[in-house]
């Protein structure tokens, strides 16, 4: 449709009128994308691609300078990698440009699904903003021993790395959601430091982003020790 990208079902993500005059703007199938960016007072505007999906999801690319790999950023890794004085505060730090304007995201239409995934989470593992949460791991090849990144948002990720997690001959092809062979570079230490924390993109493990347990990172099915003693745990 040219008033909105659909979505799942005939829906659509945003009308016309929400999109308006937005910068970058690019429609997929369950996504947009719009030019976004974060003003620092001592390095200037850091300009990045944002991706808004259907399931709530925010992922950023950022463009700050030409050399910069940095992507699928959360909106608080993007605040913090663009030297943002005040961080912590990326709804209203991050900003698109609306009739050539910089609007913060919390002005906008855009963080729509965002809130919604918030409301509609339920007995899973939160972080203090309410939002599920896992942290992205990495599982290490067999063969070349490079390091691959899983990110953890739905059970179907979850799953992917406990199994790659348990297979002690796991390799970057298996990977199945990624095209990576062992000849791809492995991901820069600058950048595996990004976990997905919603408190700290650089945590190294805290309550916000470490699930001990919920019903989207454990598999009644699996014979492994800690589904075995989480599924105990559930019915205790």
């Amino acid at each position: 449709m040219d008033n909105g990208v659909e979505r799942e079902g005939g829906s659509m993500l945003f009308s016309e009128e929400e999109l308006w005059e937005l910068s970058g703007l690019k429609k997929g199938g369950d996504f947009v994308e719009v030019t976004c960016g974060c003003t620092s007072h001592r390095y200037g505007d850091a300009v990045g691609k944002l991706r808004v999906f259907s399931n709530g999801e925010l992922e950023i690319t950022c463009e700050c300078t030409p050399g910069c790999d940095e992507d699928k950023l959360t909106p608080a890794a993007f605040e913090k990698h663009s030297g943002r004085e005040t961080a912590r505060k990326w709804k209203n730090n991050v900003w698109v440009i609306v009739n050539g304007e910089k609007v913060s995201l919390s002005k906008t239409a855009l963080l729509k699904y965002y809130n919604q995934a918030l409301k509609g989470s339920s007995g899973a593992h939160r972080s203090q903003n309410g939002r599920v949460c896992h942290r992205d791991e990495f599982v290490c090849c067999s063969k070349c021993n490079k390091e691959r990144r899983f990110r953890l948002r739905t059970k179907e990720e979850c799953r992917i790395h406990h199994d790659a997690l348990a297979d002690v001959n796991w390799q970057c092809s298996d990977l199945p959601y990624d095209r990576i062979t062992c000849d791809d570079e492995e991901e820069r230490a600058s950048r595996r430091v990004y976990r997905g924390c919603t408190r700290a993109p650089t945590c190294k493990g805290c309550t916000s982003c470490v699930c001990f347990g919920c019903e989207i990172c454990r598999f009644s099915d699996c014979g492994c020790q800690t589904c075995i003693d989480f599924t105990r745990n559930a019915k205790s």
